[in-house]
């Protein structure tokens, strides 16, 4: 027996452009609705796409902070410049003093950082997405692990120079990566095994580094460590154009299969039924993350829990559901950016990495993080 509930006489049926409602987070739970906007857009050669104003708008003030707390950085140091003369400087006007220690010094530096946090945030984001886990990050999966275990062979064993270590970096996360597909790829790769042998590679691969750096010597100890803290101290434009080079090849495929990654969250079969290759998708965006964090990392430096914090924090502010892979990227540069000016401001310049401040910083969120997913009862 079925009944059917007819409208009421003189009611009006809803306007298309009136808001949608839809669950917190994109759960089907029972509880409350939120109201969203969301506008659907259409181009001149018939393509379409929703289009999520809070997003579009939390993306375009994090950029705006995030370029903000550039020119900061820019502008911190032994000499110190406005921010005036940091844009002028920036677009060809000031001294020569002023455009040697802005092109030459500084902008690098802060290039390197927003790249790198860029790049660790939008890998997160992946990474979270497919293990469907707010703990999948590359730093707790064992990828930073990877990159600093090739970086140590260089130094220790090759005593190579800074691009033989960034290459060694690189072939370590690729590799990582590679192994830890092929022991979770169990007629595709799945979350909780994905996030479980990334987890034991990651405690495989730091007693490995710990063994390195007992085979090491004075020097080449302090080098590995001051490489494995994390830093953006004495960058320049030869760490510049291949980070960027690398972002601009994978940043953009990550963004376009962001749809089909988006509809990995509601689980492979849902996926498959709305004609997603699921493996494949899969397969390729978590490639192209591991290749960024290993590009970011041979930058850089292991520069632990950008990638797991961004993401959170870009979905707590965008309130939508799916990856949010461009408020990601924006809001880890944004991060790095910030806490390398904050260690500047705070214990001065050169004597506090950057990595330092965002571990402190990151491991009280990861605390609050696991007491809110206990408390939710999802672990």
């Amino acid at each position: 027996m079925s009944s059917t509930v007819k409208p009421e006489q003189g009611a009006k049926p809803a306007q298309g452009n009136a808001p949608r409602t839809t669950g917190p987070a994109g759960r089907g739970n029972s509880g409350a609705r939120t109201t969203r906007r969301v506008r659907p857009v259409r181009t001149g050669g018939g393509l379409s796409l929703r289009l999520d104003v809070r997003a579009v708008l939390v993306g375009a003030l994090l950029l705006v902070v995030a370029l903000a707390a550039g020119v900061a950085l820019i502008g911190s140091g032994d000499y110190p410049m406005t921010p005036g003369e940091v844009l002028g400087a920036l677009t060809g006007g000031g001294d020569a003093g002023q455009a040697f220690i802005v092109h030459e010094l500084r902008l690098p530096r802060v290039l390197v950082g927003l790249l790198v946090g860029a790049a660790f945030g939008i890998a997160g984001s992946v990474f979270q997405t497919v293990s469907r886990n707010p703990l999948g990050s590359p730093d707790v999966l064992g990828f930073a692990q990877g990159s600093s275990v090739g970086a140590l062979i260089v130094i220790v064993y090759f005593q190579g120079t800074s691009y033989a270590v960034a290459a060694g970096a690189v072939v370590g996360g690729i590799a990582t990566g590679i192994a830890i597909f092929s022991l979770a790829w169990k007629r595709g790769i799945h979350g909780y095994r994905f996030v479980l042998v990334g987890i034991g590679a990651s405690a495989m691969l730091y007693a490995i580094v710990l063994y390195l750096m007992t085979k090491a010597n004075i020097v080449e100890a302090t080098r590995a460590t001051t490489w494995m803290t994390g830093s953006l101290n004495g960058r320049d434009w030869d760490q510049v154009w291949p980070l960027a080079a690398v972002s601009a090849a994978l940043v953009p495929l990550v963004l376009i299969l962001g749809r089909p990654l988006r509809m990995l969250e509601m689980g492979d079969d849902a996926a498959y039924s709305l004609g997603v290759r699921v493996d494949r998708i899969r397969l390729v965006v978590l490639l192209a993350a591991v290749v960024l964090v290993a590009a970011a990392t041979a930058a850089a430096g292991p520069i632990s829990f950008v990638a797991l914090t961004a993401p959170q924090l870009a979905r707590r502010l965008t309130r939508s559901p799916g990856p949010n892979l461009l408020p990601s990227a924006l809001m880890g540069a944004l991060l790095l950016v910030a806490a390398d000016w904050a260690s500047q401001r705070l214990f001065g310049a050169d004597q506090l990495p950057v990595g330092v401040l965002t571990g402190v910083l990151g491991g009280g969120y990861l605390l609050w993080l696991l007491a809110t997913e206990r408390k939710a009862g999802r672990i």
